[in-house]
């Protein structure tokens, strides 16, 4: 699969999440497949550029093309200007948020709420495509609600705008996580246009990835809260699109083994104080499922310091 100049390695792509792909999180499931990894959101509005949350969203020390950063807003100049912010901070790929369903981003009019305003879509999109040199992409829901499902007309909006990879979360803004995502939205889109399109909700598996790109016929598939304390998922799922079989699932030594360089990561990203904060939610995912976890994560739900974290997940996991 093919971005603009960016050929990927496979057609996996870790969806972007706030609060948890940060570069420690992308690096990581990048290591364990992931043909590309798209950031934690970036406000369009430049007041908040200066602060320490956008200063590490911007960071890509060390990450492997193509760095790929979100946006989001609602304001077509704002927006080309954050395009070209960000681009200068080291983005090789700017995509856009008209996906995101959440409150706090749906009341400025901002990711999906966007969807019920097609003309100022069109006026975005085309804002930020002629304002940088480099591929931007669009992320979007089905639509509104499930009465006003445009995620046709978008697509058609979003071609004619210059977009060179569109993604579809298969449920409105109204649906939020609730339900069970749809892909036939996705597949009327990928028959429409001519541009990639990656399917992204509910892909928890080899097998959903498999059978989404097979309904679908989309061009990728994009996995979110599945790679949660999960990184290995996406090696799991190239190996099976590949060859029909399943790798082994790790074991506990090794999913410490993971999990304790990606705490190592947290803390030297963050520092010591809010790394071990930031650690608590991984370490969570981490253990979900596993022997004693409830005991064990209320545990670490009061560690304060590094060390400690990292004794109680080597003794929790060798216990296992």
């Amino acid at each position: 699969m093919k971005i603009g100049p960016y050929k990927l390695p496979n057609n996996l792509v870790l969806a972007p999440m706030a609060g948890v792909t940060d570069r420690p999180f992308r690096q990581l499931c990048r290591s364990h497949g992931a043909g590309l990894a798209v950031s934690e959101m970036v406000s369009s509005n430049a007041l908040l550029w200066g602060s320490r949350k956008t200063r590490r969203r911007i960071d890509h020390a060390g990450e492997a093309a193509p760095v790929a950063v979100q946006i989001a807003g609602a304001d077509p100049v704002q927006m080309a200007a954050a395009a070209r912010f960000n681009v200068e901070q080291g983005a090789q790929i700017i995509d856009i948020n008209m996906g995101c369903p959440a409150k706090k981003v749906c009341n400025v009019m901002a990711g999906s709420a966007l969807l019920r305003d097609e003309s100022l879509v069109g006026r975005i999109l085309e804002a930020v495509v002629n304002a940088v040199d480099v591929p931007v992409t669009l992320k979007i829901r089905t639509g509104w609600d499930p009465d006003n499902r445009n995620g046709l007309a978008i697509a058609a909006i979003a071609e004619q705008s210059g977009i060179q990879a569109l993604t579809v979360h298969g449920r409105t803004r109204a649906c939020a996580f609730r339900g069970h995502a749809e892909h036939d939205t996705t597949r009327e889109i990928k028959a429409a246009v001519h541009i990639p399109v990656i399917a992204n909700g509910d892909i928890d598996s080899a097998e959903a990835a498999q059978a989404v790109l097979r309904y679908s016929a989309a061009d990728a598939v994009m996995i979110g809260r599945a790679a949660q304390g999960r990184p290995w998922l996406f090696r799991d799922i190239a190996h099976y699109l590949e060859t029909g079989r399943h790798l082994p699932d790790p074991e506990p030594q090794e999913i410490c083994r993971i999990l304790t360089g990606h705490l190592d990561n947290l803390y030297q990203f963050y520092g010591e104080y809010t790394g071990v904060r930031v650690a608590r939610k991984h370490i969570a995912w981490y253990s979900k499922g596993q022997r004693d976890g409830n005991a064990f994560r209320q545990q670490i739900y009061r560690l304060e310091s590094a060390a400690a974290q990292l004794y109680c997940v080597r003794e929790y996991f060798d216990r296992l």
